[in-house]
């Protein structure tokens, strides 16, 4: 977009939100807040948000600054802010930051407000964004990311999917038909990178794995994670290549728009780049739900969107920020709409029109009705520490890539499956017993 253009863009989007966005009482003269985010994947939300918080900053007398950078780089980037003892005011993050709870302000007031003035929300923000070791809200989890299934419509109806996969048993056997009828593999990373994180644990939990319990005692070395380990490194031989252990974040993304894969699990993000690159190949991308396992169909969000503030934020400048937290949610439809549907609400009453959006896509989808599968991702999508709480020693196992690593070992053949299993969860124990220690973690 040209600069001109850009820039009346925001002029017109300031304009809209002068009559819904409404100051309170008003802050010193001076007051400043500063946003540290990550370059959105839908360039579209950037431009609306640039001009949200421009509106909002000259309704309330506050300087609004925002820094934004690649995803990768957000949690080393607030991680040495914390360290530092001074930074950015609010940042936002794709993964709860539990394991730094103790430099971060108990946001419970802000969530009892969100509670009020929005209803219900649902449970993977909860999850996101509270602790119950103690009893406190150490985020506000505004948005989640739901990651459904993507298949090549014209190879699996070949194969005799016309619907795609619907389990775990459909995606080894129609993705191995693929692959041998046309070369094209299944895209699963087996890497340690954030998508085979996310991927293997709906694997896990799908044959009935668990990391953890509903009461954080470590249960991974199970049966079940090893017939979901052996799986995953049988549908790596039989329906993928190699290249899915060197994969990178954006790799199932690039090879989707590439054409390269017959399967990835994602955020609807790739569909929308492959919309505007090439819409024909769009059409042929149809969307699946979590697939079903011998347990149940579970899969988690793709990403969630979490402020928190550092606890070195005091004053004016903490109080500001929590009222940015709060307007921004009641701005939720605009974000969403502006997000092509990427951002889901966390709290449902915020944006009424998701519903009909998925029925009737406004951003093009052909059939109009493509996105409607996303309408029961709250029946399956769950969170990195499901069943029991997103504690720091979950989020540490996550950071360390230690479930991906786990399965790309029996994959590889460099251990069985059974052993990979018992390395990583005698990792896994080592980290909650660290925890544990600090109160932060439950369990025995």
């Amino acid at each position: 977009m040209k600069p001109a253009m850009r820039f009346f863009l925001i002029l017109c989007i300031i304009a809209s939100f002068s009559s819904v966005i409404h100051a309170q009482d008003e802050f010193p003269d001076g007051t400043e807040i500063s946003l540290l985010q990550w370059h959105h994947v839908v360039p579209r939300y950037d431009e609306w948000f640039d001009g949200y918080t421009q509106a909002w900053s000259q309704a309330n007398k506050v300087d609004v600054s925002i820094d934004r950078i690649h995803f990768d780089d957000l949690p080393a980037a607030f991680a040495a802010e914390i360290e530092a003892g001074e930074g950015h005011t609010l940042v936002e993050l794709l993964f709860p930051p539990t394991s730094l709870i103790e430099s971060l302000h108990d946001l419970s007031g802000v969530n009892r407000q969100a509670l009020d003035m929005f209803g219900e929300r649902a449970a993977t923000c909860q999850a996101t964004s509270y602790l119950p070791a103690s009893d406190s809200h150490y985020a506000f989890t505004h948005g989640y990311v739901p990651g459904p299934g993507y298949y090549d419509i014209a190879r699996w109806t070949a194969a005799g999917y016309p619907e795609g996969p619907k389990t775990y048993d459909d995606l080894l056997t129609g993705g191995r038909a693929v692959f041998e009828a046309s070369g094209i593999p299944v895209g699963m990373g087996l890497s340690p990178e954030i998508n085979s994180e996310m991927a293997h644990r709906g694997v896990i939990w799908s044959f009935g794995g668990r990391i953890q319990d509903e009461n954080e005692n470590v249960v991974l070395n199970s049966e079940a994670t090893v017939a979901a380990v052996d799986y995953l490194a049988r549908l790596q031989s039989e329906a993928m290549t190699d290249e899915v252990f060197d994969w990178t974040a954006s790799s199932n993304n690039q090879a989707l728009v590439a054409g390269e894969v017959s399967y990835i699990q994602n955020s609807i993000s790739a569909y929308r780049r492959l919309q505007k690159i090439d819409a024909a190949a769009a059409e042929n991308i149809g969307f699946t739900s979590a697939l079903e396992g011998p347990s149940g169909a579970f899969g988690p969000a793709h990403v969630w969107q979490i402020y928190v503030i550092p606890s070195y934020v005091e004053g004016d400048e903490l109080a500001a920020a929590k009222r940015f937290i709060l307007d921004h949610s009641a701005s939720y439809s605009d974000a969403v709409y502006h997000s092509e549907l990427y951002n889901f609400p966390c709290y449902p009453g915020m944006v009424e029109e998701l519903d009909s959006w998925l029925e009737d896509d406004p951003f093009d989808s052909l059939p109009a009705d493509k996105l409607e599968v996303l309408k029961q991702v709250r029946d399956w999508s769950v969170y990195p520490g499901y069943p029991g709480v997103n504690s720091p020693a979950i989020s540490q196992v996550f950071d360390e890539r230690i479930i991906s690593r786990m399965s790309a070992q029996a994959a590889r053949g460099e251990m069985s499956a059974e052993d990979a299993v018992a390395q990583a969860a005698e990792r896994i124990e080592e980290i909650f017993a660290e925890w544990r220690e600090k109160g932060l973690v439950g369990g025995d």
